[in-house]
């Protein structure tokens, strides 16, 4: 039993990637749902499938970006930022710029999970999960 299972999430997505596979499989949440979508939309996954008929958890199903020519990942960096032992909130004026604006930051908000830049025209802040770049 683990106790932080998005960090499980980024760790399966950054050891998948180190091993050069094109799918990974990882159990369902409605946060992991959500950080899924933001990855697809901003364009750091290829594709991504959720299958409810496994078991009642549900899986996803990641299709991960390479570069044709380099086989390099689309994603450099995964990094878990509020922990379960150490929460870290922050308020829309302090919402942090992860590479000057390159990459993103994942947010939880009272809006739902959200990227740094949506939360910081909407003026909210939240948990600010991870960092991906």
């Amino acid at each position: 039993m683990f106790t932080d299972p998005i960090a499980d999430y980024l760790t399966r997505v950054r050891n998948a990637q180190m091993a050069g596979h094109k799918v990974v499989d990882i159990p369902a949440s409605n946060m992991k749902k959500e950080i899924t979508k933001i990855l697809h939309d901003k364009g750091y996954i290829l594709n991504y499938k959720i299958e409810d008929e496994v078991n009642y958890q549900g899986n996803i199903k990641i299709a991960l970006k390479y570069n044709h020519k380099t086989k390099s990942p689309a994603i450099k960096k995964l990094l878990r930022i509020s922990k379960p032992g150490l929460r870290k909130y922050t308020s829309s004026s302090t919402l942090p710029r992860v590479i000057n604006g390159l990459g993103i930051a994942i947010v939880s908000t009272s809006k739902g999970v959200i990227t740094d830049k949506e939360a910081r025209d909407l003026k909210i802040g939240g948990e600010v999960i991870c960092h991906i770049y």
